[in-house]
């Protein structure tokens, strides 16, 4: 089996899935829920690059050394 040649395309969706997604959640919760739902996901999405945005500021600041004017103590 040559495994170069294996696609792995996991959310490789076309028009039509993501229309039937899209209708399945719209009878679940009904169209009045949609708007909140949204918000929720937009919210928690943003809260999740806020996270990420921090940790690599705290991971470059970290691996960079000090300047001169940060944390250096003159003596």
């Amino acid at each position: 089996m040559n495994y170069l040649n294996v696609n792995h395309a996991m959310f490789n969706l076309g028009t039509g899935e993501i229309v039937i997604i899209f209708l399945a959640i719209l009878l679940i919760f009904g169209a009045k829920k949609l708007p909140e739902l949204a918000r929720g996901l937009g919210e928690g999405i943003n809260e999740f690059k806020n996270a990420v945005d921090k940790s690599k500021k705290g991971i470059n600041n970290v691996d960079s050394p000090p300047s001169h004017g940060e944390g250096a103590k003159e003596e």
